[in-house]
């Protein structure tokens, strides 16, 4: 007996009510869901890590310290050139997530990013507010990298533009800082678009263009990947009305 005629068989006896042959499709059934749900398990929990990035001097590693340390001093020597990560537990949760402090170094952050972005069920780009006006075009350029990543766009992990450093005084808030990165990641699209059809022509069809063609950048038309901006502070300061990490830990609190 071939398996065409095993088959149909077990399916006249199923049929037919036959209890040992429901006994085996229950079985098989149960075995299918089984692996099914450990399949999925197991995808979900290769992206249970939230990647701190940006160029330099912004201050994610004081920020990675004080998520996961409660620490506005490293605990141990830290390097600008070594990623470091370590578990951030999430208040009322009784969950973690693994935190991420990569490199800003420029010879650097792209190594790590194509090492790390894997994992990311989150990602918090971090600028400082305080010189974006100076470093807008190395700050857009770096982030444009990360939005246009192949493996982020099939991800699509949510983002958080974190603006640090809101405790020095006549700092440019979230609002501005979004719009001028918008004027700035309009000018790079064009730019890298240009680039590529110069290179291969396919520049109609490339996965680096981001956002709608037929209007000018916005952060919203980057669907499904959502994008949110935070103002915030790492430092410690007496005065209340300072935002500290707030809004940034209200954010990852989604993640979990």
């Amino acid at each position: 007996m071939n398996l065409a005629d095993l088959l149909s068989d077990f399916v006249t006896r199923l049929q037919d009510g036959d209890n040992g042959a429901i006994g085996i499709a229950v079985a098989l059934l149960v075995v299918i869901l089984t692996i099914l749900v450990l399949l999925l398990k197991g995808k979900g929990n290769k992206r249970q890590g939230v990647l701190l990035l940006g160029v330099c001097d912004t201050g994610k590693t004081l920020m990675f310290h004080k998520l996961v340390f409660k620490s506005d001093k490293p605990l141990h020597t830290v390097t600008s050139i070594s990623p470091n990560s370590g578990d951030y537990t999430v208040p009322k949760k009784n969950k973690s997530l693994k935190i991420y402090d990569l490199p800003g170094h420029e010879r650097l952050r792209h190594q790590v990013l194509d090492q790390f972005k894997g994992l990311a069920r989150g990602i918090v780009y971090v600028i400082d507010s305080t010189s974006l006006q100076k470093d807008i075009k190395e700050v857009a350029e770096f982030l444009y990298t990360v939005l246009s990543d192949p493996v982020v766009l099939a991800n699509a992990p949510p983002i958080l533009i974190a603006c640090n450093k809101q405790d020095q005084h006549l700092v440019k808030g979230a609002g501005f800082i979004e719009k001028q990165l918008q004027k700035e990641m309009n000018t790079l699209r064009v730019t890298r678009s240009a680039a590529l059809q110069q290179l291969d022509g396919t520049a109609g069809n490339n996965n680096s263009y981001l956002g709608k063609r037929s209007k000018d950048f916005e952060f919203s038309d980057l669907k499904p990947m959502k994008v949110q901006f935070v103002e915030c502070s790492a430092v410690d300061t007496s005065d209340k009305d300072q935002p500290g990490l707030m809004e940034v830990e209200n954010w990852l609190s989604t993640l979990v």
